[in-house]
């Protein structure tokens, strides 16, 4: 098991802000280093042990797609990355806490929307459908089941949160009220025409995107650019296309097997309140855990 980084430290660059997983440092005016930690949460509660190799894996599944999906392969969207190595703007003895796990991109102007597209009737959807036949205010036929393939994937926007805190789901009229029509509009095509191309390319390699969020900024010149990770198990759910069966909810890659023992765990004898600070997890969640996100990697980059 490679070393683990909890959270990164530093000396050469500013530290803008700390995520759930990511330590964003300044670089100039015009670019941000994002280093991605081995740091994983679960109910916005970040864990204090991190996952071995975690973040090597979201940075590199990240440029994958970016490749795939950028202006280098379908050019659905403008993508943040300069194509600068991230090597270059820290001293040579920082190289070794960033190697492999960081990105050097542009620094944008954050949408303040998370564009949610879901394929799949799966989680919080599953139970909203059950209430009230639709997801996040978005109508859907009756007959469907958990797991069910969606008609068509449908957008169901989220306002981003302070971290700690949970997203907020909207309605896309809200998102309009909070960018204007053109940029909601673009947004939501953009994040719609990314997953149907993700979710073909995924498909083919076995792996069943249910659903995913995307991050977008605008650009000097007000152009819409994605932005942050995109398409990694921290962001999207994962299932085996082979494990797949509707009305059951299927194995997945993702943080689902951490969730679920967070589910029963106990501080001070007494069921986790889904508060800081986060129970201790033992080794075999964490292996367990690692292992998930590595199939993942291993299934679609071969």
């Amino acid at each position: 098991m490679t070393d683990a980084l909890h959270t990164s430290a530093l000396k050469s660059l500013p530290l803008l802000a700390r995520g759930k997983v990511r330590d964003n440092y300044a670089v100039g005016d015009d670019r941000i280093l994002m280093v991605a930690s081995d740091r994983i949460s679960a109910f916005d509660v970040i864990m204090g042990q991190p996952i071995p190799g975690k973040g090597k894996l979201l940075t590199q599944l990240s440029l994958w797609w970016f490749d795939k999906l950028g202006p280098q392969g379908l050019n659905i969207c403008p993508i943040h990355l300069t194509g600068d190595a991230p090597e270059s703007v820290v001293s040579a003895d920082e190289v070794p806490q960033i190697e492999g796990r960081s990105m050097l991109v542009q620094r944008l102007q954050p949408i303040p929307v998370e564009a949610v597209v879901r394929g799949y009737l799966a989680g919080s959807g599953w139970k909203e459908y059950q209430d009230s036949r639709s997801v996040c205010g978005v109508p859907l036929p009756e007959g469907l089941q958990n797991a069910s393939k969606l008609p068509e994937p449908i957008y169901t926007p989220a306002a981003k949160a302070a971290v700690g805190e949970h997203d907020e789901n909207i309605t896309y009229e809200r998102t309009v009220e909070m960018v204007g029509a053109d940029i909601a509009a673009q947004i939501r095509d953009k994040a719609i025409a990314l997953y149907k191309a993700a979710a073909e390319i995924a498909l083919a390699k076995g792996i069943i995107i249910a659903d995913t969020k995307f991050e977008f900024g605008l650009d000097r010149n007000g152009t819409v650019v994605l932005m942050d990770e995109v398409l990694t198990p921290d962001s999207s759910r994962y299932w085996p296309a082979d494990g797949y069966a509707v009305g059951s909810n299927p194995p997945s890659y993702d943080k689902q097997f951490l969730r679920d023992w967070l589910e029963t765990a106990k501080v001070n004898g007494q069921p986790w309140d889904k508060a800081p600070p986060a129970p201790r997890l033992p080794k075999e969640v964490i292996e367990n855990t690692a292992a998930k996100y590595q199939e993942a990697l291993t299934r679609l980059l071969g």
